[in-house]
């Protein structure tokens, strides 16, 4: 407390309280001590030899040391400290290990179109139908999400490492399973079942790391981290039609196994989370978060992304060979969506912390939408098939890029682990289905993917105007938040006025919801 500070003395009368302490209790103040032993700066309080108390300067020195002696241990009680991300440094070591385990795990799901061909062309398992497979192409993506709260608990008992390693093992059995499969519910069980278990477990372990560990690079790690599936899928989708080739079905899924087992356990043992730093609530399912309309438009952002994402990404090589371009033409179309995921993540990243994240992710994800409905409707050879995979590749994946890092920006770090958990759980059905429902209208239409692709693209599009709407809402956010550290003015023309803030200034009106959707701001 300052010499400025205002007391209450006994008269009722504000007086200064550095007065009140030297001068209105002089006598008075003192002489109510005696007999009362205190300790004032290690000294015990006490008068002259006969008794007699008076209010000598002394005395009125150690009412100051008095004070002074609370300020100092108010100064030295331990006070919370703000974590700052160090924004570099062992941050890009856990980068470039989630970017790692993408590719072999994510990249790895994306070679199943090859596999796929494969199957179809030299019927493997008899008896097995086009929608069997395109069943257990979205089983592998579905059950990755559908173990996120077993994941996430996992993390919040026995650590980030373990809920990696766990995921190693569940992989690795996953690849060695398949290649001693003979019916098709095997393949079930093993390439997509237990294939998307273990891809579950890695994939929610590392997805939170890169953004732990920055702020103001934070979509900018996370488009580095997220473009290694992209490189994973171009990479082994053209490794996986060599070894079938040259080594068989069987043996290639036994050097698959060796590869992700030794690639994955060694990423796992180098990443490290910050949950501590920043005391993420690692809950894995917290009903409170559905009371957020922010986070309900989130999860139909994610809903509507992923029934575009999964046909596109399984069924642009089989598209291929429906206008007549052979099947090594469709697995090169299909590597060459993925180079375009990989070179497409790490500038959306970098853009998104510049322009932001919420204005990039909505308009990429608009952006693939129009580049499926005005390109891939009309892509009728195999050079403009080409140049479509890359083109729409480079924006096809902008949700994994940016999902961490807009999941951060609207609900914050703390809640991160929750919203997450609660994302990957509401996927499972869009990515179950996504597929088999891609099929059903090419099989409704007569083999045409006309229908198809008008699905695709509006579905992108959908999602788009679902986040956007998520962004005006954040705008209205801050604003309030600068409203209320005096950092802007009442908006005269407004007409939303906000109630029930007791920190906001008198008069503050937020921004129509209206003009939020139209504005442009850096949200």
């Amino acid at each position: 407390m300052t010499a400025t500070t205002l007391g209450r003395g006994e008269n009722g009368k504000e007086a200064d309280f550095g007065e009140e302490l030297g001068t209105t209790r002089s006598e008075k103040s003192i002489e109510s001590r005696e007999g009362v032993d205190g300790v004032l700066d290690g000294e015990k309080v006490g008068g002259p030899a006969h008794g007699e108390k008076s209010a000598t300067p002394g005395s009125f020195n150690n009412g100051n040391d008095v004070l002074e002696q609370g300020q100092q241990q108010q100064q030295q009680q331990p006070q919370k400290e703000v974590d700052v991300p160090p924004n570099g440094g062992y941050g890009w070591v856990c980068v470039a290990a989630c970017a790692t385990i993408n590719a072999h795990t994510w990249g790895l799901n994306s070679a199943y179109a090859v596999f796929l061909a494969y199957y179809l062309a030299n019927n493997v398992f008899p008896g097995a139908t086009p929608l069997h497979y395109a069943f257990i192409g979205g089983l592998s993506i579905s059950q990755a999400l559908i173990v996120s709260p077993v994941a996430t608990f996992t993390t919040r008992t026995f650590g980030t490492r373990t809920t990696l390693l766990i995921g190693v093992a569940f992989e690795t059995v996953s690849f060695i399973g398949a290649s001693f499969a003979k019916q098709t519910w095997h393949l079930f069980l093993s390439q997509g079942i237990c294939f998307g278990w273990g891809m579950g477990f890695l994939f929610v372990g590392s997805v939170g790391i890169s953004a732990q560990w920055f702020t103001t690079h934070r979509s900018l790690a996370n488009g580095f981290a997220a473009a290694g599936s992209g490189i994973g899928g171009l990479m082994y989708s053209l490794a996986a039609q060599a070894m079938i080739r040259n080594i068989g079905l069987p043996w290639a899924f036994r050097i698959l196994a060796i590869l992700a087992f030794v690639v994955n356990t060694v990423c796992s043992l180098l990443i490290k989370d910050r949950n501590k730093q920043i005391g993420s609530s690692q809950l894995s399912f917290d009903y409170k978060l559905f009371k957020r309309l922010e986070f309900l438009g989130l999860l139909v952002f994610g809903f509507l992304s992923m029934l575009g994402y999964v046909v596109l990404l399984f069924s642009l090589p089989n598209y291929a060979r429906t206008i007549g371009l052979t099947a090594q033409q469709g697995s090169i179309v299909g590597a060459i969506l993925n180079l375009g995921q990989a070179l497409g993540r790490p500038p959306i990243g970098y853009f998104s912390d510049n322009v932001g994240r919420l204005n990039m992710a909505s308009s990429m994800t608009f952006l693939v939408g129009f580049f499926c409905l005005v390109i891939w409707m009309f892509a009728k050879s195999f050079g403009v098939l080409i140049f479509f995979s890359l083109i729409g590749g480079t924006v096809a994946g902008t949700y994994w890029a940016v999902v961490a890092p807009v999941t951060t920006e609207v609900m914050g770090l703390v809640d991160l682990p929750s919203a997450l958990s609660i994302t990957w759980l509401v996927l499972v059905l869009p990515t179950t289905f996504s597929e088999p429902i891609g099929l059903e209208i090419v099989a409704f239409n007569g083999g045409s993917y006309t229908g198809a692709i008008l699905f695709t693209g509006w579905m992108y599009i959908g999602a788009s105007a679902f986040l956007w709407l998520v962004r005006a809402r954040k705008i209205g956010e801050l604003e309030e938040t600068a409203a209320a550290e005096g950092k802007s003015e009442v908006d005269p023309v407004a007409s939303h006025s906000v109630t029930g803030e007791s920190n906001l200034p008198a008069g503050f009106k937020k921004s129509p919801f209206l003009k939020r959707l139209l504005m442009w701001k850096r949200v």
